[in-house]
């Protein structure tokens, strides 16, 4: 080979870096770079960025550290909230990640307008996002014009689904719930959604993008008396892989077992108060959670009359 057919493509460059969040942004903003990955979403360690001529990876911040599954209570605090992907503020439902296995985020968005989000995709066993407060409008791929999603709705994202947020309402809030605790974010520079075509039966990764109403949504008498459920029908868009409920009060009931021979039950409280009972008793109330590992003996007792609560349950596969 003459020394004049040597070429490189492009080369491959490492950086390690401090402060992440600056870095990334001088790159993308200042010297024209583009995000191929981001990883993971609610605290980025590692960039993928590509340029003219160089492939650009981004390494900071410490990996979480995952623990075994144990019983996880988080209670809110105006502190525990940190930086994100895309500008949204990210707060920890299940430290210690139940071994690397599940993630659980309360996401918000306190001023609302245009959200600086791109075309992505995650690789993922399961996600689903539900919607706490405000509202966000999000564009999925094969699904038609954006859609509006409220405070009581949710959306099931299959694995890979395109998808981008447009926008949102001042004190946005919602809560992701994902498998595995840390993957990978994809950006796809290519498509443009909404996409022209519109097939709503398509399946991701075995699954069915879902968008689950509150407004349309029907309630049916729980197995506790005094409580009522509706189901966003995520169990049935996922094959059985995750199911998710959420629980309210029609009168008064007693102790709700949380025991399960399942792989996670988690329990985000919406409304109202009760209290965790288990060696101790703890009070729980909006915006607390309480993630239960298998073949744990405990119960919530002290329901208030208004408690409402977002119920997940993933069983053994």
């Amino acid at each position: 080979m003459n020394e004049s057919d040597r070429h490189i493509d492009n080369a491959k460059v490492v950086l390690e870096c401090g402060d992440l969040d600056t870095t990334l942004k001088y790159f993308v903003d200042e010297a024209g770079f583009a995000i191929q990955s981001i990883y993971p979403a609610d605290s980025p360690r590692v960039v993928e960025l590509s340029g003219p001529g160089i492939e650009l990876t981004l390494r900071g911040g410490d990996p979480v550290e995952t623990s075994d599954p144990d019983l996880i209570v988080t209670q809110i605090n105006a502190e525990g909230f940190g930086a994100g992907r895309a500008g949204m503020q990210y707060r920890d439902l299940i430290p210690g990640r139940f071994g690397g296995r599940f993630i659980a985020s309360h996401i918000r968005i306190p001023t609302g307008g245009p959200v600086l989000d791109y075309v992505h995709h995650h690789h993922i066993r399961f996600q689903f996002i539900y919607c706490v407060n405000g509202w966000v409008r999000v564009v999925y791929e094969d699904q038609g014009e954006p859609m509006l999603m409220k405070a009581g709705d949710c959306f099931l994202q299959p694995p890979h689904i395109r998808h981008r947020v447009l926008e949102s309402s001042d004190n946005m809030e919602v809560i992701e719930l994902a498998c595995p605790a840390e993957h990978e974010t994809f950006v796809d520079h290519e498509m443009i959604l909404p996409t022209d075509d519109l097939d709503p039966d398509r399946e991701f990764g075995g699954q069915k993008f879902l968008f689950h109403q509150a407004d349309e949504a029907l309630w049916q008498r729980a197995d506790v008396p005094g409580l009522e459920y509706r189901n966003t029908g995520i169990a049935y868009a996922t094959g059985g892989v995750v199911s998710v409920v959420i629980l309210r009060a029609t009168g008064g009931c007693g102790n709700v077992s949380l025991a399960h021979t399942a792989d996670l039950r988690f329990c985000f409280l919406l409304n109202g108060s009760a209290t965790l009972q288990n060696d101790s008793s703890v009070l729980l109330g909006r915006g607390d959670s309480v993630a239960v590992p298998p073949g744990m003996d405990c119960c919530l007792g002290d329901l208030s009359p208004d408690i409402e609560m977002l119920e997940v349950m993933v069983p053994n596969r």
